[in-house]
Parts: structure tokens; sequence; C-alpha cells
């Protein structure tokens, strides 16, 4: 069955590099120090039931979904602890996401070794599937995130707290393409930051 929500998509906006969490990890970006690393991303959030909710019919792809929004909360998994090394070594990105996809990231981490910097604190996510495809020769998913920054801390390997720039937005929109392939395999194919757009 094939569902298909739209909603309007720009294209993404590079903001210095590759765009908001680019300008947090090289000079940009910053706050205090966090100690502990997330072991999870959190869940796309979902309001609580109201007694309309209770005669709506069920999402016929509800299982689908979830399935894409675990393999692209587990390439975030996996991309912090990068960025806390500023260093993909011994991560499983290419698990869940190919190389189009995580270009965006390398260019982040190749800023961050460049200028001396790491990723502490926590990246904010909060991931829905929009559009579906299932119909297709390879069925696609697409994932509108606002990923939020109000938590997320930069510093040089030094020490020295990095602050987030004035113009930066805390929270933007971000925009993945996934592929399901062999085996209902989803993977993360396209990613798109687009710090002109705020939520």
């Amino acid at each position: 069955m094939t569902a298909r929500q739209t909603r309007p998509r720009t294209h993404a906006m590079a903001l210095c590099g590759a765009v908001g969490l680019a300008l947090a990890l090289t000079g940009c970006g910053g706050g205090s120090d966090d100690t502990k690393p997330p072991t999870t991303l959190p869940a796309a959030s979902s309001a609580a039931p109201s007694a309309s909710a209770s005669v709506s019919p069920v999402d016929p792809d509800a299982v689908v979904k979830a399935a894409v929004l675990e393999v692209y909360s587990s390439m975030w998994v996996e991309q912090m602890k990068a960025y806390r090394v500023a260093s993909p070594e011994g991560t499983r990105l290419a698990d869940y996401a190919t190389l189009d996809a995580l270009s965006t990231f390398e260019r982040d981490l190749a800023h961050m070794k460049k200028s001396g910097t790491i990723g502490t604190g926590r990246l904010g996510h909060e991931p829905e599937v929009t559009e579906l495809d299932l119909e297709a020769k390879i069925p696609t998913a697409t994932v509108e995130d606002c990923v939020d920054l109000s938590k997320w801390k930069a510093e040089r390997t030094s020490g020295e707290v990095i602050p987030l720039p004035t113009a930066q937005p805390l929270r933007y929109v971000a925009t993945a393409t996934a592929e399901r392939w062999d085996e209902d395999r989803w993977m993360v194919t396209e990613y798109k930051p687009d710090g002109s757009r705020s939520c």
C-alpha cells in the first residue's frame, strides 16, 4: 500500500559549510561541558491520545514508518559518536547510511579536525516520516527532522568552549531520504540540513 503525505520541500541552503551543525563545530558553536553522551536518540514525539483519536483509523504504514525512523535514529547515534572524537573511525555509520548521505557529516568532521574541535552535549531530534512510496521499484521514504542545538555543545580540544553565533537558529529543519533495499533493509541515501528553515 502506498501512502503519500506531502509537505513543501525547499532546497537545502548551507551555512558555513554543512549548515548549523558545522557552525557549531568549527568556531561558531558551543556551550558548556556534558560528560555523558546519549546512547539513543529520542523517538518522534507522539501526542497523548484524545477522544477523537480512539475513532481515527490506524495508520496502515505505521510499521514501515517505525522501521525508517529506527534506521534514521541509529544513524544519528553513530554520528554523535563520530562528533565526540571528530572521526568516523569505530562507528557503524555504513550500516545505516550511504556515502552520499554521509557526505554532509564528513564535511562536518573535516571542519572539526581542521579547527581542532569536538562535539559534546546532546543534539535534539524530532523526526517524522512525511512521505512514503512503497510501490516504486525501490521503495522510498522522506523524513523531516527538527534538529535542536539548544543542548548541543562544542569545544576546542584545548578545552575552550565555543559559543553559538547569534544568527544561528537553535532549531532548524533537515530532510532525509531513505530507500528500502534487499531483505527489507532501509538505508538513508540523502541528508539535507536547511539552516534557513527554523522549526
